[in-house]
């Protein structure tokens, strides 16, 4: 059984490597520190363990940890990627797995593949594994709607910051296809009242 303080162990030991995320790009480091705080809160709300909701901290604290490995004129390319490109920015779930199981600390596996599966799709088509439904762990089924919520509520090179009813219409449209309806109906309803609400509405 993995306890808390096994998780409280884990990311002490490897929070080094946000600091280096952050050193090689600070926008993504903070992106993954909201996203870990929206992933908590959602995880409280779908009534997760404590062990589960430690899972889910480690994963959404470094599900972008392996964009440390992605060239910088693909991870910094102020604007769209091209085929190429993008398919080696997909490579950074597969890297991040990697970088986790390799600190060989008891915990590291439930955490890593909520990195490696954070961009399954409900439906089938995401990456890497084409996973679909509950196939995908519940901590990157998660993940993944706190992600991109995050995502969309932020300026970057190649995108304007979207208000806060604006990616609410997005994640509707997504449900079931890209994210897991009953999550997203959960995440729906408890970001109404949440302080992590963007700003911008």
């Amino acid at each position: 059984m993995t306890t808390n303080s096994t998780f409280n162990a884990l990311y002490k030991y490897t929070k080094a490597l946000s600091v280096a995320l952050g050193y090689r790009d600070q926008l993504t480091r903070l992106h993954s520190d909201r996203v870990l705080a929206l992933s908590v809160e959602m995880g409280l709300h779908c009534g997760l363990s404590a062990s589960e909701i430690d899972a889910l901290r480690i994963g959404a604290a470094f599900h972008d940890i392996g964009k440390v490995g992605i060239p910088d004129d693909v991870l910094l390319k102020p604007g769209k990627l091209d085929q190429a490109e993008w398919q080696c920015m997909q490579g950074h779930s597969e890297i991040g797995e990697q970088i986790l199981l390799s600190t060989d600390l008891k915990g590291a596996k439930s955490a890593a593949l909520a990195i490696r599966h954070h961009h399954e799709h409900f439906n089938g088509r995401g990456y890497p594994d084409r996973l679909r439904g509950e196939q995908i762990p519940l901590a990157a089924r998660i993940i993944s709607i706190t992600d991109s919520y995050d995502a969309m509520a932020v300026t970057r090179s190649y995108h304007a910051a979207k208000k806060h009813g604006e990616i609410i219409t997005i994640l509707r449209a997504e449900s079931g296809e890209k994210h897991d309806p009953e999550l997203t109906r959960l995440f729906l309803n408890f970001i109404e009242g949440s302080s992590l609400k963007t700003p911008l509405v």
